[in-house]
């Protein structure tokens, strides 16, 4: 009687202890089943492209962004590329990967994140070491700004050297995508008609320069705000239509009180769907 009394409360005492468990992230696949990590890196591996999607401020994603893409690297041949880098500052990003400028010189002549040393850094550092390419593979802000404000036509006024920094012109453009009709729906009276197509200029843009600078055999992490891919549109759409058969492999991510169950609405967003807790501390 006694073993019995001590068994139950152990079973008592551990699952309160599992109770009050945190877990920082769930991982769950497009059907809503929760799947592990060494699963999504199995995936991923056999893809041809990654697009990572994030929230800009959310610690936990930039912490699996940069152990997944360690862990890939393990198995295969990376190129990395990101939303964050604008395609004008290559240059100068070619120069850090070089080791021909330091740090405090790259924070002065390119146009970094204010986050770029809690999220980035590590992984351009990452690229650095192991004499990985880096890709900037968005569009100058000032073009997509143009467009917002002028359209595409804007762009046919670039200089030659200006136009090298975004995909070749004419920009394809599907304004019934869902989800460029539900960005302009959210911005109700500020949007437009042109603030679907500065965020396709930067989606087509971003599409062009991962097409470019991807290697046959090879294994092209893309790291994107998670709305520029998201329901397989987007980059996805585009790199789509260039080449259908290409093996691209999406991650999203979503914030939940509860983190145990994805909600309904954001299954089928991504191959793989982080779910943070909505109280997650930001970087900024």
């Amino acid at each position: 009687m006694q073993k019995i009394k001590i068994f139950l409360v152990v079973v008592l005492f551990s699952g309160a202890l599992f109770s009050q468990n945190k877990p920082a992230y769930k991982l769950y696949n497009a059907k809503g089943k929760k799947v592990s990590y060494k699963q999504m890196i199995k995936t991923m591996s056999k893809a041809q492209i990654v697009l990572f999607g994030e929230f800009h401020d959310n610690p936990i994603v930039h912490w699996l962004q940069y152990e997944a893409t360690v862990d890939l690297g393990k198995q295969q041949k990376l190129t990395l590329g990101a939303e964050m880098f604008e395609a004008d500052n290559q240059p100068q990003l070619n120069d850090y990967l070089l080791d021909t400028i330091t740090q405090k010189a790259f924070d002065t002549v390119a146009r970094l994140w204010k986050n770029y040393k809690t999220d980035y850094k590590p992984l351009v550092d990452y690229a650095k070491k192991n004499k990985l390419k880096f890709i900037a593979t968005n569009t100058p802000r000032k073009f997509a700004s143009k467009v917002y404000k002028e359209g595409f036509e804007s762009l046919e006024k670039l200089s030659d050297e200006e136009k090298t920094w975004i995909a070749p012109l004419p920009i394809k453009y599907d304004a019934t995508l869902p989800g460029y009709v539900e960005m302009k729906k959210m911005m109700g009276d500020h949007a437009n008609d042109n603030l679907p197509k500065a965020q396709a200029l930067k989606d087509a843009t971003m599409a062009y320069f991962i097409l470019k600078n991807r290697e046959e055999g090879g294994l092209f992490i893309h790291y994107n705000g998670a709305y520029h891919s998201d329901n397989y549109e987007g980059i996805n759409w585009y790199l789509k239509q260039q080449n259908p058969n290409l093996k691209i492999v999406t991650v999203s991510v979503v914030e939940q009180d509860d983190v145990k169950k994805l909600n309904e609405e954001d299954k089928k967003k991504a191959d793989f769907i982080i779910v943070v807790p909505t109280t997650m501390t930001k970087t900024y």
